[in-house]
């Protein structure tokens, strides 16, 4: 089957072995997969799957059930799955651990799904079961055109919290808007608080300015550093506002807290699909085979939502 491969760092389409499944895992004809983040770190090197995971490219991929292994009790052939991987998504086939497959609602195009559960498995995750932000309270979203950074403003614009994202590119500001935040610049953070959660996704540059915008007892969870990862830390600072500070990745977690995961999507984020609160915007679609293009168009900034190969 043909698979992304990094060669190097970058991302080429070559023939692999198809996968076969395993005890409670699903075989998946692959129908669409996202890119993100983490592939362009892998592609340069700098971000190695776990031991055992595969090591073609994509974290996230959708599609449909073709062969179940022993064990498995939830989905069958035929059925349409999408989920969150430790890699192997960019390809023809993905063999997926039950537990954490998620039924594609109907409502959902493949193209959409294939761009749905690592962006909104990780805003939820960081939002929710890290920092705990409810109803009311005030929300910075750091990069919020990003496919991360839009699921996290509609995550946060739909249980009633108050959000504010902060866009580089005047061009794509309005329609981050329309997800449910207001938007300002980045400089503008610091004067823009008090913020009761500041969601980091670009890292170093807004360490200063995060730190003044949060409010006594904020929360900051950083999950991305693409702009940076070193900071100078003043500990009085945290100390006076009592900050509580969260970092997180979900790649390297364990089956069972990753599977955790994916119920907590389906539970609280997939009822928001199916009742046409939570969109999936995508920037752009590549074939399959054009995948070294794809990664070339992520890597440039400036976008609005996801970019997704259909296989």
């Amino acid at each position: 089957m043909q698979a992304v491969v990094f060669r190097e760092g970058r991302a080429v389409i070559d023939e692999v072995a198809d996968p076969v499944p395993g005890h409670r895992q699903l075989l998946v004809a692959v129908r669409a997969a996202g890119l993100n983040g983490a592939d362009l770190t892998q592609a340069a090197g700098g971000y190695p799957p776990p031991p055992g995971a595969p090591t073609t490219g994509g974290l996230e991929m959708a599609g449909e059930v073709v062969e179940v292994g022993e064990g498995c009790q939830r989905f069958s052939v035929g059925d349409r799955v999408m989920a969150v991987v430790q890699g192997g998504g960019q390809a023809q086939r993905c063999v997926v651990d039950e537990p954490l497959a998620m039924a594609v609602p109907e409502s959902m195009s493949w193209e959409c799904a294939g761009g749905f559960p690592e962006v909104f498995a990780t805003a939820h995750d960081a939002l929710f079961t890290q920092a705990g932000l409810s109803m009311g309270e005030r929300v910075c979203v750091h990069g919020a055109a990003g496919g991360v950074g839009t699921a996290a403003v509609q995550l946060a614009s739909a249980i009633g919290a108050r959000v504010t994202a902060t866009v580089r590119t005047p061009a794509v500001r309005a329609a981050v808007a329309e997800l449910g935040a207001t938007v300002i610049d980045p400089g503008e953070v610091a004067d823009a608080g008090p913020f009761d959660v500041i969601l980091e996704l670009v890292g170093a540059p807004n360490w200063s300015a995060n730190l003044k915008a949060l409010a006594v007892e904020g929360r900051m969870v950083i999950i991305g550093v693409g702009g940076g990862s070193e900071v100078s830390v003043n500990l009085a600072r945290l100390m006076v506002k009592r900050v509580r500070l969260f970092a997180s990745t979900l790649r390297p977690r364990s089956l069972e807290q990753r599977a955790t995961v994916a119920r907590l999507v389906e539970r609280h984020v997939l009822p928001l699909v199916d009742a046409g609160r939570i969109q999936v915007p995508v920037a752009r679609t590549f074939p399959l085979a054009e995948a070294a293009a794809a990664y070339e168009y992520f890597a440039v900034p400036g976008k609005l939502g996801k970019v997704v190969l259909l296989a």
